[in-house]
């Protein structure tokens, strides 16, 4: 038996509870010992049952990522297989084909809190755009914690500028010292942000969207019928659906500009794409070249925790028992 997070109602935060210790059906699975998992607004939204890969099958462990110690004490920073087992729990069944090793000395809090957040952009750049030193990068929803990595990772991978929108003005602020050379605030009238977005942005080549929505829909025409060369290919992101799942794309957009809209996520980009990206981003992580506000608590704590509002930019991340934060 081990201790896990349980859903059982996708209107109620998981709760602390025993459970049967899950068990290895394949040869390339093994049982870790949990040392970090990550409260992800992915994790959040498999919880409640309204990510789009999520289906009605409850009870369920949540988590989709983590960091473990393998059976012969090598850690390893793992994607969970898609299924009701997560990594909110002592214990997890994990794909090695789905996990990379990592360096001595890493801090397990620390890559289990940056992995997922960073991970969304830094595939996007290098797996659905030809992205080049040099371009000038868009961060629509920025205030997030995925926002605030994209625009740390646009910069150091090399964008000439890098614009952050959101509407929390105190996160806005804050991202200037995270590498943003320009922020746009996108509270208020929801044309007027658009309209401030278009003056500020529409010589971008690429747009990093956490957002969709409305506030995309708006968006579209003023950063494109403001380029100085249509011409010049603009390449839209679309990664999140914090402003709603659905945006209106004008024709106009498509016609009267060289405009591409593609979508990065599971599905657009393979398993095996994903895991060869860990370790240059793990590498990133490790080097502090991408700062993140990580908060550990025990996974005890986790019905609590969960329906606590959190702090300004932290990262939360749940440990597996008492001993294994003492160790940490």
């Amino acid at each position: 038996m081990m201790f896990a997070a349980i859903v059982r109602s996708f209107d109620c935060a998981p709760k602390y509870e025993l459970v049967d210790t899950p068990e290895p059906s394949e040869s390339s699975e093994v049982l870790v010992d949990v040392l970090a998992a990550g409260l992800h607004n992915r994790v959040r939204s498999q919880a409640n049952g309204s990510h789009y890969t999520s289906s009605d099958k409850l009870p369920l462990i949540p988590g989709i990522d983590g960091v473990g110690r393998l059976p012969n004490g090598q850690l390893a920073y793992f994607v969970a297989p898609d299924t009701s087992l997560g990594t909110f729990a002592e214990k997890a069944v994990i794909d090695l084909r789905r996990s990379v090793p990592l360096p001595e000395g890493v801090d397990p809090v620390l890559i289990a809190a940056a992995m997922n957040p960073a991970m969304s952009s830094w595939v996007a750049l290098h797996r659905r755009v030809d992205f080049q030193p040099g371009q000038k990068v868009l961060v629509l929803g920025a205030t997030g914690n995925s926002g605030q990595m994209a625009v740390q990772i646009a910069k150091l991978l090399g964008a000439s500028q890098v614009i952050g929108a959101g509407r929390d003005q105190n996160r806005l602020n804050s991202l200037s010292a995270l590498g943003a050379d320009v922020i746009v605030s996108l509270a208020g009238d929801p044309e007027a942000a658009a309209k401030r977005l278009g003056e500020a942005a529409s010589e971008v080549d690429i747009v990093i969207d956490y957002l969709w929505g409305k506030p995309a829909e708006l968006a579209m025409l003023p950063l494109l019928t403001q380029r100085s060369d249509r011409s010049r290919k603009l390449t839209w992101i679309q990664i999140g659906s914090v402003a709603g799942p659905t945006a209106a794309v004008p024709s106009a957009a498509l016609r009267s500009a060289n405009f591409q809209l593609v979508g990065s996520g599971q599905g657009s980009v393979s398993t095996a794409g994903y895991v060869a990206e860990f370790p240059a981003l793990i590498d990133a992580i490790s080097a502090g070249k991408l700062q993140v506000n990580s908060v550990s608590f025990p996974l005890s704590q986790v019905e609590e925790v969960w329906n606590a509002p959190a702090g300004m930019g932290e990262r939360v991340v749940f440990i597996p028992s008492v001993e294994t934060e003492r160790a940490l």
